[in-house]
């Protein structure tokens, strides 16, 4: 199909994988460098959120910082999406080095309409190239496995 389209003149814009945990996998060992703890406002995750999107991947959100500002872009990612899952806020978390550490990174653990979901990610650009992204997912998936979900997607 991607031929296909490509021979009208449209490309590929953004690959997305869609990744699952179901209990039979195990809870991911933690990362012994990390400490968590949960978000403390608002304002604190999209401060994160807006350090993270400095030298991003992501193609939407590359988009958007060819629109709008880091922080505008934080803002509208939060709102349009983060502010509208039911499921308790009390499972986002920061990972940070060590207790009452430096932060090197979010994840937010979420239900969305249809499934349990690991919403978002990030690590900040400083702490990026060290494994921490594995440590993050490991602490988000914990969160989801001990409400004894059937599945994680990601």
């Amino acid at each position: 199909r991607m031929g296909v389209l490509e021979n009208t003149g449209a490309h590929l814009t953004v690959e997305r994988l869609r990744l699952e945990w179901n209990p039979t996998a195990g809870v991911p060992t933690p990362d012994r460098r990390l400490a968590f703890r949960p978000v403390g406002d608002t304002d604190e995750l999209i401060a994160l959120m807006t350090r993270t999107l400095d030298g991003t991947l992501d193609a939407h959100s590359r988009g958007d910082l060819a629109q709008m500002s880091p922080h505008e872009a934080a803002v509208k990612h939060y709102e349009q999406e983060f502010a509208t899952y039911s499921s308790p806020r009390e499972w986002w978390r920061i990972g940070t080095l060590g207790e009452d550490g430096e932060p090197v990174g979010f994840v937010v653990p979420a239900r969305n309409a249809y499934h349990p979901v690991i919403a978002y990610l990030g690590v900040v650009p400083e702490h990026r190239g060290r494994g921490y992204v594995d440590g993050l997912l490991a602490e988000g998936t914990r969160i989801l496995a001990e409400e004894d979900v059937p599945r994680i997607r990601a």
